[in-house]
């Protein structure tokens, strides 16, 4: 091979490493300066239902918004009633102190309160009808409409989210007509 064709290659390994090495140190300090900040996530208002024998139900006051359709959304999350044990000992009295030891629940066959799921939900305030648009976070793409039935829970939530939405639906009607 030709020393001239070595030299040539060489010549441009190096400039490439050099540019490489000066990208590799003004990186560090153009992420340093950059003039992006933290992203806050706003305030939550969680407005609690009246427990059932489901569980606990809270809507976000702050999160309530009107969809395309005229529709209200909006975040709310369910904690189910924890399940007791099968062979269930009777509670202490009240009064009565818990044995706790090292942290741990003295009992391990007691029921544990299990985690809450978080929806982000449409209503049909007209209709008393509603569906989920996403589950903890994962969108449920053209999920179906469904009547409260015979839920506490929900029906209480389209109660209360429909009044507290009236304002914003009354607004947009008004914009519209």
């Amino acid at each position: 091979m030709n020393p001239s064709f070595w030299t040539g290659l060489w010549g441009l390994v190096s400039r490439g490493a050099a540019w490489l090495f000066f990208g590799l140190l003004l990186l560090p300090g153009a992420l340093v300066l950059s003039p992006v900040g933290p992203v806050w996530a706003g305030p939550v208002a969680w407005q609690e239902l009246p427990a059932s024998a489901e569980g606990r139900q809270w809507w976000d006051s702050g999160s309530l918004r009107l969809s395309r359709q005229g529709n209200l959304t909006v975040l709310s999350r369910f904690q189910p009633a924890p399940k007791p044990a099968p062979d269930a000992v009777a509670a202490p009295p009240p009064g009565a102190a818990a044995e706790l030891t090292d942290g741990k629940d003295p009992d391990p066959q007691s029921p544990r309160q299990a985690p809450g799921i978080l929806y982000v939900m449409e209503l049909d305030c007209d209709q008393a009808l509603y569906r989920d648009l996403a589950v903890n976070g994962l969108p449920r793409w053209g999920s179906p409409w469904q009547p409260a039935g015979p839920d506490d829970l929900v029906r209480r939530l389209l109660k209360e989210v429909c009044a507290a939405g009236a304002n914003l639906r009354q607004a947009q009607e008004r914009s519209l007509g």
